[in-house]
């Protein structure tokens, strides 16, 4: 006669349906967390090249990040010299229209205002920090207040910068300097405005001297501008080769992610694919174990 053990029965499919339970519990996790394990314990092989793609995602971001912060630097480092660009080649196509003419009825104006944004752009600051100081954090870097005070002023006594520029690591051992000084970019100015300063005040009429002068500034001006032009042609190059290693850092950033989010997040369609098997399947147990549980030999016997 076969013998059927009822309670052995139940036994195993409690622990089956405790199975689907837990199944169904990780799932739903999976669901609401969208990541494939609790802890890196739980990932198993998996967890130590997802630590060590963590540990060189967190690298580049902090490349991208000290790029970025370059970048703002480079940019106002540009502006800066532009605008001293601008004011010089006004103050040239005066100069030359003034020793033309002979007639300079505002060209002291000018020749004062272009030393001005001169000064002004020089001792330009960012963060309350002057950007052309080198490693002075204090101190303005283009010391003259007036057009005056370039009267028989040397070149190297009229900037207080040190020789210090910036760099900054910007990739697995790619450090680029980018610092800019004021005697970098105006050494070459300040003879040309010592010149000016000599020979005025300008007024509505130039003198012979005053032409010679004027003249003089030119030639003078033209090697300040020229200074100045390759100074900024350099930071330029310096923001292309910023900008790409921007890019660089950030095209790895993207790739290490991937591979991050390969090993830690879960596939949320194959994640709701599993719920709706194992609720099923669970469903089905706690059918067959009240089936189970039910059976009685009253109900079969006469």
């Amino acid at each position: 006669m076969t013998r059927v053990a009822t309670i052995p029965m139940q036994n195993t499919l409690a622990s089956a349906i405790a199975r689907s339970q837990e199944s169904l519990s990780v799932s739903q996790m999976q669901l609401a967390t969208g990541s494939k394990a609790p802890d890196y314990a739980s990932l198993g092989l998996d967890a130590v090249r997802t630590l060590s793609a963590h540990s060189m995602l967190a690298q580049q971001q902090s490349y991208k990040a000290v790029a970025s912060t370059v970048s703002t630097t480079l940019s106002l480092y540009d502006a800066n010299l532009n605008q001293i660009d601008s004011s010089l080649s006004d103050l040239r196509t005066q100069l030359m229209t003034a020793l033309g003419t002979g007639d300079s009825p505002s060209l002291q104006s000018t020749v004062e205002s272009a030393f001005g944004d001169v000064r002004a752009s020089l001792n330009a600051t960012s963060g309350g920090v002057p950007l052309f100081a080198g490693s002075q954090t204090s101190t303005s870097p283009f010391l003259p207040k007036t057009l005056d005070d370039t009267k028989g002023l040397n070149a190297a006594d009229a900037f207080a910068n040190d020789d210090v520029h910036q760099s900054a690591r910007m990739g697995d051992g790619v450090d680029v300097q980018y610092g800019i000084t004021a005697s970098d970019a105006a050494s070459g100015l300040i003879p040309a405005f010592r010149t000016l300063a000599e020979a005025g005040p300008f007024g509505d009429k130039l003198t012979d001297d005053q032409k010679t002068a004027i003249q003089t500034a030119l030639g003078q001006l033209d090697t300040g501008l020229a200074q100045v032009r390759n100074v900024n042609a350099v930071n330029g190059q310096r923001q292309n080769q910023v900008d790409t290693l921007s890019t660089r850092a950030d095209d790895r950033s993207n790739l290490l992610t991937e591979v991050i989010g390969g090993v830690e997040d879960a596939d949320l369609g194959q994640v709701a694919i599993d719920i709706t098997q194992r609720q099923t399947i669970l469903e089905a147990s706690y059918s067959v174990f009240s089936q189970l549980s039910s059976m009685s030999l009253t109900n079969y016997l006469t």
